[in-house]
């Protein structure tokens, strides 16, 4: 804009909102890929719930993702943890090494190549009666070609990984 038509029009308090909104877009992005790569297990930091409230021994019964419920949680590895029913969580509790997603629910793709990325609770597999959880579908169908080689790499870059990843 020229600045006669700048001093015709004026200033514009919709331009100076829309700047604003995305420069917030923008930091709100930021944060929320720090948010989601700062913790040894995937968990929202608002709520505390872990792999967003979805029940992880549905995976296994079911089949499918399936959201748990308020009146059915526990704590394990600092989060809180939903599940369907009581049978969920009693099994999740005997066995949280089974249920709980590998790599903390870390994408194991981009864990084998070195980058903490959380995973996705709608994109998962079960791969050797262990669950896995994906950020993108291309990294689960990469994974699915391949599982055992995503594996080995991803558990060769973990022990570092996880130490740069806050308690």
């Amino acid at each position: 804009m020229t600045a006669q038509r700048q001093e015709r029009n004026g200033w514009r308090p919709g331009s100076a909102f829309i700047a604003l909104l995305s420069g917030a877009a923008v930091a709100g992005i930021a944060l929320a890929a720090h948010a989601a790569t700062t913790e040894r297990l995937v968990a929202d930091r608002t709520t505390g719930l872990a792999i967003g409230g979805f029940d992880p021994v549905a995976y296994f019964t079911d089949a499918q993702p399936l959201v748990g419920q308020p009146g059915f949680e526990a704590a394990e590895a600092g989060a809180i943890w939903r599940f369907r029913n009581e049978g969920n969580r009693a099994f999740f509790l005997a066995h949280p090494e089974i249920y709980s997603p590998q790599f903390g629910g870390y994408d194991p793709v981009d864990v084998a190549r070195g980058v903490a990325f959380a995973g996705n609770p709608r994109f998962w597999l079960i791969s050797g009666e262990r669950l896995y959880l994906f950020g993108r579908e291309a990294s689960r169908d990469a994974f699915a070609a391949s599982p055992q080689s995503f594996v080995q790499e991803a558990a060769k870059h973990w022990p570092d990984l996880v130490e740069t990843l806050a308690q």
